[in-house]
């Protein structure tokens, strides 16, 4: 049959099973009080609850003049009113596998003719449209009793705006705790990793406050482009991270460091690869951490187009925001020939503090990016190149050559420098996405040591030799590079 995966678009016939499972799933739900009582309290009440605050607030600020204030946070209002009823779709969410195990209900529906794509996104439909379902009726009921009692109408581009925050708040969080609740072994293990997700969640809430407060609704715009993307992570990770036969026969997580040490040891020295019970010669070894360069093509092309995107953004900031004219009249050649030769002293230990510089930059992007799915690491990546080319910019609209400032004082480094640089961030572009592409014959686990000991030896047995040799470039060729560029 048809299934629903990573390498097939989706067919009438997945969408056909897949609203089998939702239709199980939001059946059983609305037959459970516990589940329907309080979306119904938070659908109504919550909704009479804040127009009463609503109401007494407009009434109490006339009294003072400060009916901005007021303007202001009644959308605030209307923003919580929609979050507090997808609140419970981590309830919903969290039950839909790990729950089911529990009770002993999983292994009938898992044993149906349903691929795991279609089980997966059938269960996360199912945690959507309860919780989903009452925030719109709670933020009507809201904007219903406003306009009757203060005859208070919101613009068209806030319901847009918090209608669509809404939605796509409610499919990253059911997207986080389906995630959860499959890897999860007990309820109570995903329950306490749910907070994970509603409290990142509710620190948005407040930053989507001030956003209001100031009356920035082109920032909701970009946020909720940013949220978007997060959604559309999270499902393409759930779809590639579930796997019945590993949910039906994992029973308790164990942290297992001695077998993490020999797993990232045993890829990180070779041997495993050799699979004789022998470590590698140093020839075989650097052969085969070369070997790990062709499987990076992808992410080398990501990171490719984003130092594009990052000289594209630069040039426009510096449009955005010239330099004032007396820091312009120092952008020349001459001021540049008098810092190197104030610098000249300082020469022979600048290699040493470049490649410190560099392997401190590209470990910090490392580190968040494995916490930010990649985000943050693209970003750290990305912010020389901008910087670089926001001042050759700069050179420009003072009048200067910026082809002759890049020549003399990043092409010659840059050669060797940003390739460099484009591998070992493809290589941790690769360990920090690991979630969302896993191979099929090997655990979460595993593949994340792996990835993770393939990055070690790209930046050991590659990065680091040739950053130090960028870095004697910087440091004594450049310069002289400089001097023939400007006549110096």
């Amino acid at each position: 049959m048809t299934a629903l995966t990573l390498n097939h678009l989706p067919k009438k016939h997945d969408f056909m099973m897949m609203m089998v499972v939702a239709r199980r799933e939001i059946r059983d739900s609305f037959r459970d009080w516990r589940i329907i009582i309080p979306i119904f309290v938070l659908t109504l009440v919550f909704p009479a609850l804040m127009n009463f605050t609503a109401s007494r607030l407009l009434n109490f600020v006339a009294d003072f003049g400060a009916e901005v204030i007021a303007n202001q946070l009644i959308p605030f209002l209307l923003l919580v009113v929609g979050f507090f009823p997808m609140s419970f779709s981590l309830i919903i969410a969290l039950e839909t596998f790990v729950g089911e195990k529990e009770r002993k209900s999983m292994e009938p529906l898992l044993s149906t003719p349903l691929s795991n794509g279609q089980l997966y996104a059938g269960k996360m439909l199912a945690a959507l449209v309860p919780p989903l379902s009452a925030s719109y009726l709670g933020m009507a009921v809201y904007m219903i009793g406003l306009a009757i009692s203060v005859d208070w109408q919101p613009e068209f581009q806030l319901v847009a705006q918090t209608i669509l925050l809404t939605t796509v708040q409610g499919i990253i969080m059911v997207a986080g705790a389906v995630v959860v609740s499959s890897q999860a072994t007990s309820v109570r293990a995903a329950n306490l990793l749910a907070s994970f997700i509603i409290v990142p969640m509710a620190i948005l809430i407040q930053a989507e406050a001030a956003a209001l407060f100031w009356g920035n609704h082109d920032g909701l715009w970009w946020l909720l482009l940013a949220l978007t993307i997060t959604a559309v992570v999270l499902m393409r990770m759930g779809l590639s991270l579930f796997n019945r036969e590993e949910l039906l026969g994992r029973d308790i997580d164990q942290i297992r460091i001695g077998w993490m040490v020999r797993q990232f040891w045993g890829y990180f020295s070779g041997k495993t690869q050799l699979g004789n019970g022998r470590y590698p010669n140093p020839l075989t070894w650097f052969k085969q951490t070369l070997a790990i360069v062709p499987s990076l093509r992808l992410p080398i092309a990501a990171l490719t187009l984003a130092v594009v995107g990052a000289a594209v953004l630069g040039i426009f900031m510096a449009r955005q925001y010239p330099f004032p004219d007396n820091l312009k009249t120092q952008l020349s050649g001459e001021n540049l020939l008098t810092n190197l030769a104030g610098l000249e002293v300082y020469l022979t230990a600048l290699p040493l503090f470049i490649v410190g510089q560099n392997v401190r930059s590209v470990l910090l992007q490392t580190i968040l990016g494995i916490f930010t799915l990649g985000v943050l690491g693209v970003l750290i990546f990305m912010l020389p190149w901008g910087i670089i080319s926001f001042i050759a910019m700069q050179f420009y609209m003072a009048g200067e050559s910026p082809t002759q400032f890049l020549l003399g004082t990043v092409v010659p480094h840059a050669i060797l420098e940003l390739p460099t640089l484009l591998l070992i961030g493809a290589s941790a572009l690769r360990w920090q996405t690991i979630t969302f592409a896993p191979l099929s014959d090997r655990s979460l686990s595993e593949m994340f040591i792996i990835r993770g000991a393939e990055f070690w030896r790209i930046l050991l047995g590659l990065g680091v030799p040739l950053l130090l040799l960028a870095a004697l470039v910087e440091g004594y060729v450049t310069p002289q590079v400089l001097r023939l560029v400007y006549g110096g």
